[in-house]
């Protein structure tokens, strides 16, 4: 499969197949599922998110997409408009992959703001309550 990309602002109700939409303005890039089962996968946009970049070859959607709450748990990078699929993770992959998503957010925060450290504990402290009510 391949992806092309297409800036839009809003989402489309509708998504076509190996369509990469992205909204700058919004900060989201959302595209149906690689493996075909239709889902919808939105993946923020910033600097301890996702970054697409574009060539000529096509987008590419970086880091990998794990859809782990999903049914088909597929696994897989979007480099240069082509998929390239990736090995499925256990539950403990997932929840270490979500911790260290948790600490580069932490640490990001404290870099930007090194002085605000109560909001920043404060937004940590919010972040973590979130994922702890998600379930595999």
């Amino acid at each position: 499969m391949r992806f092309d990309q297409k800036d839009v602002e809003f989402m489309p109700a509708t998504l076509e197949p190996g369509v990469l939409y992205v909204s700058r303005e919004y900060e989201i890039a959302v595209h149906l599922c690689a493996c075909g089962c239709g889902s919808k996968i939105r993946t923020p946009l910033g600097p301890t998110e996702w970054s697409v970049t574009v060539t000529h070859n096509g987008p590419t959607l970086s880091p990998s997409i794990g859809t782990w709450q999903l049914e088909c748990q597929s696994h897989y990078w979007i480099s240069d408009g082509s998929v390239r699929w990736a090995e499925k993770w256990t539950e403990e992959q997932v929840l270490l992959g979500r911790e260290d998503e948790k600490r580069r957010l932490h640490e990001y925060l404290e870099a930007k703001n090194p002085h605000k450290s109560g909001t920043v504990e404060r937004v940590w402290n919010w972040l973590q309550s979130l994922f702890s009510r998600k379930k595999l």
